[in-house]
């Protein structure tokens, strides 16, 4: 199995390459304003010496010939950095004055396109930098030059005064960047640590006192998760423990029959009683198939919708029906006329439809009055099933809909399910379900409105 990776190790080596990054991108731009700096300085300095040179050079012109002889000064003695530092003066190409450090020759090669500027040359093999300039008859050339590696040197001095104290602050804002990422991350190690420590049916919230917003935010989507799971493990139990209550009322009976189908002798009562457990099979299986869809329904969320005509959906519906009813004499009607058409599932509607209506027909009388209605009222889609039964009284249609509620006294068998897969049926659809005694036939009336 693959080990995860680690998302404080994600964040701190994002943040230590951008933090890399970010310092040698100081530092090249730092090392490339200073080494041109330093270059116009001393491209500077260089053009000033010679302009001095120049001058002085043209007030000494008038000098004895023997006194203006060639000249050296030896740079060794005036700094540091003068041995790197040359100059030449010639005048009418003879040389007059130099550095000890300069050569005889001309350190640059001049024709008579001889202009004042700057050239990089290579003299005894080392770069140097050179600004030439001449007087105003051109009879002098003065050539001042500098060592390019003294230029080198001058950068690297600069740098390292500038460069040390990020060098050294650069793995303490490492070390910093570590200790802020890891202490960030702290609320959701508690948070992994305080689910890891739970028990399975420690449904409870999850309590994080001083979390930030985002671990907050988090830890409270996690407790509705866990809210919402709790309430569908309750209800997964408490609908467990009713099925297994009402499925043990019809195996008891089919069990009792069962056994006087044993015990009897005679055909006709041996006979009797094995209807009896036909009859109890039948009912412990529309049990089983009412469990069934009701269950599929409290997982379903959205279901599956299309356009539908509801009037001919109730009309194959109360086709399917009508053996029932015209077994108890019962008068079962319907009022639709023009389509109404709903948007929905045709199966989940079509077991609406039908719960409803079997309902009326199994709890209504015998010879009793029932008329399903579809029909369009103020831009509404109604739907309704009226009979002219006893109906219920106020107390008895508000626990309508509750699991294996189920109205005394009618006689019929049940498992008080359909109402509750009604209910459910209209909520995923949007649906409003309402219950009030019938003003046309006094029995009850069932309206669904989409």
């Amino acid at each position: 199995m693959r080990t995860p990776r680690s998302l404080q190790g994600r964040l701190l080596l994002l943040l230590l390459a951008v933090v890399v990054v970010v310092w040698a991108a100081a530092a090249a731009a730092m090392w490339s304003d200073a080494r041109r700096e330093i270059d116009a300085l001393l491209d500077g300095h260089l053009a000033q010496a010679a302009a001095l040179l120049v001058a002085q050079q043209a007030g000494e012109l008038e000098d004895d010939e023997d006194e203006r002889r060639e000249r050296r000064i030896d740079a060794d003695a005036l700094h540091r950095y003068a041995p790197t530092v040359a100059f030449q003066v010639f005048d009418e190409g003879r040389l007059v004055l130099r550095s000890a450090n300069a050569p005889a020759a001309p350190m640059l090669k001049t024709d008579a396109r001889f202009r004042t500027g700057f050239a990089t040359v290579r003299i005894a093999d080392e770069e140097w930098r050179v600004f030439a300039a001449y007087g105003g008859e051109r009879d002098i050339e003065v050539y001042v030059g500098e060592a390019l590696a003294s230029r080198a040197a001058i950068l690297m001095a600069v740098l390292r005064s500038a460069l040390w104290p990020m060098a050294v602050a650069l793995p303490l804002l490492m070390f910093a960047a570590w200790g802020a990422v890891h202490g960030g991350l702290a609320p959701l190690r508690r948070l992994g640590s305080a689910l890891a420590a739970r028990q399975p049916r420690e449904l409870h919230p999850v309590i994080l006192p001083g979390a930030p917003a985002e671990i907050a935010s988090t830890a409270d989507a996690l407790n509705e998760l866990l809210g919402r799971i709790a309430a569908l493990l309750e209800s997964e139990r408490r609908f467990t423990a009713d099925a297994a209550h009402e499925l043990r009322t019809p195996i008891a009976a089919i069990r009792a029959q069962a056994q006087v189908a044993l015990a009897e002798t005679d055909d006709a009562s041996r006979r009797h009683a094995l209807q009896k457990t036909l009859e109890g099979c039948d009912r412990a299986s529309h049990l089983v198939d009412q469990l069934l869809t009701l269950s599929r329904l409290e997982a379903l969320d959205a279901p599956t919708v299309e356009a539908l005509d509801l009037a001919a959906l109730a009309r194959r519906v109360v086709g399917e029906l009508a053996p029932a009813a015209l077994a108890k004499r019962q008068s079962l009607e319907l009022e639709a006329g023009e389509p109404v058409m709903v948007t929905g599932s045709d199966v989940l509607l079509a077991v609406l439809v039908r719960n409803l209506v079997d309902n009326a027909v199994r709890y209504a009388p015998r010879e009793a009055r029932i008329i399903v209605g579809v029909r369009c009222d103020d831009g509404r889609k109604v739907l309704s099933v009226e009979d002219s039964g006893p109906g219920l009284a106020e107390p008895e249609r508000g626990r309508l809909g509750q699991r294996f509620f189920r109205q005394a006294g009618t006689g019929e068998s049940g498992s008080g399910l359909g109402w509750s897969i009604v209910r459910r049926i209209a909520t995923v659809h949007g649906f409003d379900v309402q219950v009030e005694r019938s003003a046309r036939l006094g029995g009850l009336m069932v309206r669904v409105t989409a």
